[in-house]
């Protein structure tokens, strides 16, 4: 059975909220710019974004792109570990153990029942303050050739940033994960009962119909709404500001503090947020309507 997309279809009302957008953004521009007297400087924003290294001797990125670049590894870290958080606690929440069981459940609870910024606060000062000198984390990465701090700085963060870096990343990814969580046991769930009974007829054990039969149709399930996942993972991102993780929002408000071009740079900070989290959207679009076409 082939799958038709359907044609976009623009009514007379879709252009009278466009024209409303239009017009409430140039209202919006005229109030900043008459009724504030904000004198716009957008000439130096690019300068933010990318600047000529003369000893390099080519273009390289600035304090806005950094901190981009920094949100785009962070998120994807996290995304990774949160992924594997919640597949083994997803996994548990299903599972015939009462302990296992327990063990996600309060897990999962504690950390949705629980603001963001206090667990960022919390694993900050206990990851990174007793956890990270007691493995000896920043002495490693300290002693480490200049090929494998290089490496590690393209990866994480530089050296001096490394440990709060890694208590971001696991501060996120533990709250993502609770998330990611759900939607492995929603999507295990979801599976109908027969495909449980028929496995088990054929004298699979659990951990064989888990393996062979149920995962494997949940995964399509699971993938668009994990996909999703990664979006609020963005997003989410910015609340590790609060810790000076330099990424882009901590970026932002730097230069703000430094230049006072306060409309263009969290403008241009909202821009590339945009550009990042709208790209993936189309990216989860698209693997939504594959999935699709596959399944019909």
């Amino acid at each position: 059975m082939s799958l038709h997309r359907k044609k976009t279809r623009i009514s007379w009302l879709d252009g009278v909220i466009a024209l409303a957008f239009l017009g409430a953004g140039v209202y919006l521009y005229y109030r900043v710019r008459a009724g504030l007297h904000y004198h716009w400087e957008w000439v130096a924003i690019p300068q933010y974004l990318l600047r000529y290294d003369a000893e390099k001797g080519r273009w390289v990125a600035n304090i806005l792109m950094q901190g981009l670049f920094t949100t785009i590894r962070l998120s994807v870290w996290s995304m990774v570990l949160a992924t594997l958080i919640g597949t083994v606690m997803g996994l548990f929440r299903v599972s015939r153990s009462v302990f296992r069981r327990l063990l996600s459940g309060t897990y999962v609870e504690l950390i949705r029942n629980l603001p963001p910024l206090v667990l960022i606060f919390i694993f900050y000062f206990f990851v990174s303050s007793q956890i990270m000198p007691a493995l000896g984390v920043d002495d490693c990465v300290t002693r480490c050739s200049e090929p494998i701090k290089a490496v590690l700085t393209f990866l994480f963060a530089p050296p001096a940033l490394f440990s709060a870096f890694l208590s971001a990343l696991v501060t996120l990814a533990l709250f993502e994960g609770a998330y990611i969580t759900e939607i492995v046991r929603g999507g295990i769930e979801s599976i109908e009962t027969s495909q449980w009974e028929a496995s088990a007829a054929l004298g699979l054990t659990r951990s064989q119909q888990l393996r062979t039969v149920i995962l494997p149709q949940a995964v399509r399930r699971i993938l668009p709404p994990l996909a999703g996942q990664l979006i609020s993972t963005v997003k989410d991102s910015a609340i590790v500001s609060v810790i000076s993780i330099q990424e882009l929002t901590f970026q932002g408000l730097e230069l703000m503090s430094a230049t006072y071009l306060t409309f263009e740079i969290w403008i241009t900070v909202t821009a590339l947020y945009l550009l990042l989290t709208l790209g993936l959207s189309l990216g989860v679009e698209r693997l939504e309507i594959r999935m699709q076409r596959s399944e019909a």
